[in-house]
């Protein structure tokens, strides 16, 4: 069953990026208003949301440093109390500082999960009551393949992709009978995304990848949005990663 969007409010953390900014445009086409956060890129998010009222849809943009103490929780209360309740959340806001473990201190740890987990806790935390009470929620966190293999970028940022798994098991069986949803997408080496600049092929890793290509931040929307309209599908890593993670 494929449920529409319309009117829905939607919350896209991270949306200055290219995954981000790529869902939210989806979330627009299937009829949803957005709320936009950004960080250190107010041109890009600008232009998001530029491209949503290009559609139809309203915008809103909001800059958050989600690594701040209650980051989240802030956001949150601000969104609802300037445009209202949140009805779906798209946790993509990200830090992804490359590191080997032996580089790892104390500040990046904290640091990397504090917008990668704790952030995203907060936000679900602060928005899954009024979800419940309504009949309607959708969330989906965006990890990453990491969070299966360890990935390239440092243990700090798989582990912090990894705890969102074990955060959306948890409250998709407690939360399905009311209607929400909660589900993790998965992408790898996207193209147009900071973690690779520029989409530039030759910055990408030396990865054996079996489609042959990076993949698109478009690519991922299109899951996305397949995963944020189903009201069948919660609990569930989808993994996007041109056949690298063969699960």
């Amino acid at each position: 069953m494929t449920l529409s969007l319309d009117g829905r409010l939607a919350l896209v953390t991270g949306a200055s990026g290219g995954i981000g900014g790529a869902v939210a445009r989806a979330l627009a086409r299937a009829g949803a208003d957005l709320v936009l956060t950004y960080s250190g890129h107010p041109d890009d998010a600008e232009a998001v949301a530029a491209a949503v009222t290009g559609l139809g849809r309203a915008a809103a943009t909001v800059r958050a440093d989600l690594g701040a103490p209650g980051a989240g929780r802030d956001l949150a209360e601000r969104v609802t109390a300037e445009v209202g309740p949140v009805d779906v959340l798209v946790a993509s806001a990200g830090a992804a500082v490359r590191l080997g473990w032996q580089e790892v201190d104390e500040e990046a740890w904290e640091h990397t999960f504090a917008v990668n987990t704790t952030a995203v806790w907060q936000l679900t935390r602060a928005v899954l009551p009024g979800m419940v009470e309504r009949g309607f929620g959708r969330i989906l966190f965006v990890s990453s393949i990491a969070a299966l293999t360890g990935g390239i970028v440092g243990p700090h940022y798989a582990a912090s992709k990894a705890a969102l798994h074990g955060l959306m098991h948890h409250l998709a069986q407690r939360v399905a009978g009311s209607g929400v949803t909660v589900n993790t997408i998965a992408p790898a080496l996207i193209a147009g995304t900071r973690m690779l600049p520029g989409g530039d092929s030759s910055q990408a890793p030396a990865l054996p990848i079996p489609v042959g290509r990076l993949g698109q931040p478009e690519e991922i929307a299109d899951m996305a949005l397949a995963m944020l309209t189903n009201a069948y599908l919660t609990g569930k890593v989808i993994t996007v990663d041109g056949g690298i993670y063969p699960a």
